[in-house]
């Protein structure tokens, strides 16, 4: 525990089994790095996915340039106007069905991030390494954890997985290399003791009796607390108090998650903590996203929001019939519709974790000023299954390195990877060959 007034910005607050990093303080920016020295935040880079394509008449602005009204997919982040940057016509054509692969679900997905095609035998899965992982290679060092794989369902727990080699590229965003895939990690408990513990697994009988006689992790820390809090100005101890309130609010919500389940799904072969409803479980592993910002734990994310080709229903909003089904709707109006409000439903939710991201204070600006969070599909109409002109949005500015508020028109078969190329270099990890890019993305930053 340092004690000085002066803090690093690797510090802990250090317990049983537990280690909890500090958020940005005041207090740090004199120990900065030299690249640092002024307090400048750390640039952080997320990819949201969400799965089976979505209703582009719903998504695309009607004009480009500035944003003006937004169409009715995109209608949550009204207010995040400015912080979005839509792209038209990008491309993904290693998605197609160009060889023989895992199906076009499985080719959208697996080929998303890795600009390659998939192979389809099931002994030699591969697609190539993702952008996310050539910038945690180039600068993973620099955090705890070099990136994050986060989710909310797998394909083999939802029982509609043919293959194993379907099940690797429809529940895989990330790949550390061209035949090794990065799971999400789809349990709130199990991404919460992953940021906050020490490092060392528990045996199913620790575990359990850890259960039994839970303590909050900031009981263990409290001595540290304590300490860390004389040595604080005014700023950074009400800073300090929110961080760490955050961090118990997610721990009660994990705990009524675990509650619930075992009133209501006893004896069911599923993750112990994940939450039946979805927006409950997708604000979960969001705020718990926004801690590992908050305390520059890592900074290079892919979040899977369900996997790609999922026939998940959401009866919470209305709607019974899987997702993946209604998505071959034949212009019926009915299923187009049904569509367009799951989608609308995805996009709530994500509207609400952003609008937290902009409401934290960081340097000059917020976390998300500090971002570039692309959320977007690899299909574009799923029920034709196309992959040309890909519903793409980036939030945030990358820490003034994007105009945002604008739609902006590429021509058409614009590879996708030349976005990737730009924001790889903007991460500090420049690359002069990545998946079928022609080179960085014109007209995406300010200079």
């Amino acid at each position: 525990m340092i004690t000085r007034k002066t803090l690093p910005r690797r510090a802990f607050l250090r317990g049983m089994g537990t280690a909890v990093a500090l958020p940005f303080l005041d207090a740090m920016s004199p120990a900065m790095p030299n690249s640092r020295v002024s307090g400048k935040p750390p640039v952080r880079m997320m990819f949201v996915y969400v799965p089976n394509g979505i209703d582009m008449r719903h998504w695309t602005p009607a004009k480009e340039g500035k944003l003006e009204e937004l169409p009715r997919i995109l209608k949550p982040l009204e207010p995040l106007k400015q912080d979005l940057t839509i792209f038209s016509n990008l491309t993904q054509n290693n998605g197609r069905a160009l060889l023989d692969g895992a199906g076009d679900h499985g080719r959208c997905c697996g080929a998303y991030l890795t600009g390659m095609h998939p192979k389809k035998t099931m002994v030699d899965i591969k697609a190539g390494i993702s952008c996310d992982q050539i910038v945690a290679n180039a600068i993973g060092s620099q955090t705890r954890f070099p990136s994050l794989e986060v989710g909310l369902e797998d394909a083999r727990q939802a029982g509609d997985c043919d293959s194993g080699y379907s099940c690797a590229y429809t529940n895989n965003l990330s790949w550390r290399s061209e035949t090794q895939p990065l799971p999400p990690i789809l349990d709130p408990r199990a991404l919460f003791e992953r940021l906050f513990g020490d490092g060392a697994e528990l045996t199913p009988a620790e575990r359990a009796r850890r259960n039994r006689f839970r303590r909050s992790i900031l009981d263990f820390v409290t001595d540290d607390t304590k300490k860390l809090q004389t040595n604080l100005g005014p700023t950074d101890r009400r800073k300090l108090d929110e961080y760490l309130s955050s961090i118990r609010e997610i721990e009660r919500q994990i705990e009524k998650a675990e509650k619930d389940n075992s009133q209501v799904n006893p004896g069911m072969e599923k993750p112990y903590g994940i939450p039946a409803d979805f927006a409950e479980h997708f604000k979960l592993m969001t705020d718990m996203i926004t801690v590992a910002f908050q305390a520059d734990i890592s900074r290079v994310v892919t979040f899977l929001v369900t996997r790609e080709g999922t026939s998940r229903s959401y009866r919470e909003i209305g709607i019974p019939d899987g997702h993946h089904p209604l998505t071959h709707h034949m212009n019926d109006p009915v299923k187009l519709e049904k569509v367009t409000q799951i989608n609308t439903y995805h996009m709530e939710q994500f509207a609400k974790w952003v609008t937290r991201l902009k409401s934290l204070k960081e340097g000059d600006g917020s976390i998300l000023d500090n971002s570039m969070i692309v959320y977007g599909a690899g299909l574009s109409d799923g029920n034709r299954h196309t992959h040309e002109d890909l519903p793409t949005m980036m939030v945030g500015r990358g820490g003034n390195y994007v105009r945002s508020g604008r739609r902006i028109t590429y021509r058409k078969e614009t590879p996708i990877s030349n976005l990737y190329m730009s924001m790889m270099d903007r991460m500090g990890a420049k690359a002069e060959h990545f998946g079928d890019a022609t080179g960085p993305l014109d007209g995406l930053n300010l200079s």
